[in-house]
């Protein structure tokens, strides 16, 4: 087994490559694992060369994970202004549900970014129509996190 360790846009990713077999990889980011499918096949006698990959989907784990809080049953897009995460991490907290009414300001989410705990606050007021993560998940900059109506 390799491990590699990685930063890409500021996040720090442990890799660790458990078996290749033909053109598909089986790997562990951050202790998750995944499939991914070789572009190109590795040549042994090349160490300087890094093979371009292309994520196919993750195998359950065999580990049982912490019960998470489900995903809004109403998989429409809610209307609202969505508050947004200012750059990658970790959801560490969510302070709100929906229905819960909140002014321009309040901590509606915690995030977790670069050993920092990050309050992510609402940005106008209104009432909260979708939460679009849980307690644990990652997200990059940009993400929609909660949308207020």
């Amino acid at each position: 087994m390799n491990k590699y360790q990685y930063k890409v846009q500021g996040v720090d990713y442990d890799v660790e490559i458990v078996n290749v077999e033909g053109n598909v990889a089986k790997v562990n980011v951050n202790g998750i694992p995944f499939e991914v499918e070789l572009k190109q096949p590795i040549n042994p006698s090349s160490v300087h060369h890094k093979p371009v990959v292309a994520v196919k989907q993750p195998q359950p784990q065999t580990t049982a994970a912490a019960p998470q809080a489900e995903k809004p049953a109403n998989n429409a897009p809610a209307k609202g202004m969505k508050v947004t995460a200012p750059l990658p991490g970790t959801i560490t907290d969510v302070k709100v549900k929906v229905g819960d009414t909140v002014k321009d300001g309040d901590t509606v989410v915690v995030l977790e970014a670069m050993k920092m705990q990050n309050n992510i606050e609402a940005e106008s007021n209104g009432t909260v129509t979708a939460i679009l993560v849980n307690k644990g998940d990652t997200v990059m900059e940009g993400d929609a996190l909660i949308t207020i109506g």
